[in-house]
């Protein structure tokens, strides 16, 4: 049986760095094969849930710009699959839930990036979804249910996104994490350890740091999608977690 996974993409160079979150996507993924990879990145946006829809090889997007070279080198020659896709949109209906299939979006970083490290042979299906940032966590949570139980049939449903994601409060010289950052990713693992969703839903004001943590929330709703898509019996257990310049979390759950 395939998890549910809540995955951090922070930094575009988790692609080509060597770090200990980089070392265990690389562990984490080898005893994996699922049959195909559902991806719901924080970077694709739209009102309406979108749904890749394509058999082909899909370009990959480097929507990030001042990297270096060898970043914008790297192709993700995965295939899509319209099987899956349709499936996914079906699903999506017989839940009351709107969506459309797209022939055209290719794999962003919140996508690429991820599966690089995990399954660098490409060789996977892979159909990714979008996210629409300001739809109440309870209605992502639902929008993630949906796709419960596809890890039965051997298909890994990830969540990209970063709980605490301020680019405006990193700090470059920072040797140790910022305590507010910690604090409110010790909140999100205490409550997700007890599946306290009514408070998970209000975590903008419940939890500590809420503001700071999550100026915006489109990074965060994918824990919500992933949390949703995962066994309603599983507590969300905390796979890594670490941090870069002082704020950036790389923190990953498996539901």
């Amino acid at each position: 049986m395939m998890p549910s996974l809540f995955l951090a993409h922070g930094s575009p160079m988790l692609a080509i760095q060597d770090t200990p979150y980089t070392r265990f996507l690389e562990e984490y993924a080898q005893p994996l094969r699922p049959d195909a990879i559902v991806v719901f990145t924080a970077h694709w946006e739209s009102e309406v849930l979108a749904i890749t829809d394509t058999d082909d090889v899909y370009e990959t997007i480097y929507d990030f710009g001042g990297f270096p070279d060898e970043l914008y080198a790297i192709q993700y020659n995965a295939r899509g699959s319209r099987k899956l896709a349709s499936r996914l949109a079906e699903r999506f209906r017989q839940a009351g839930i709107e969506s459309r299939l797209d022939a055209q979006r290719g794999l962003d970083h919140g996508t690429w990036t991820l599966l690089h490290r995990m399954f660098p042979q490409a060789d996977i299906p892979v159909v990714q979804l979008s996210v629409h940032p300001y739809l109440p966590p309870a209605e992502q949570y639902r929008i993630g249910e949906a796709l419960r139980g596809l890890g039965e049939e051997n298909i890994l449903v990830i969540g990209s996104g970063v709980t605490v994601h301020n680019l405006r409060l990193v700090n470059w010289q920072a040797r140790e994490t910022e305590p507010w950052a910690a604090a409110f990713d010790d909140w999100l693992i205490g409550k997700t350890a007890e599946r306290d969703l009514p408070s998970l839903y209000r975590y903008e004001e419940l939890a500590p740091y809420a503001k700071q943590a999550v100026p915006r929330p489109e990074h965060f709703v994918p824990f919500f999608l992933a949390m949703g898509s995962g066994r309603p019996e599983q507590p969300g257990e905390v796979l890594f977690r670490g941090y870069e310049l002082g704020t950036l979390s790389y923190l990953c759950f498996r539901f």
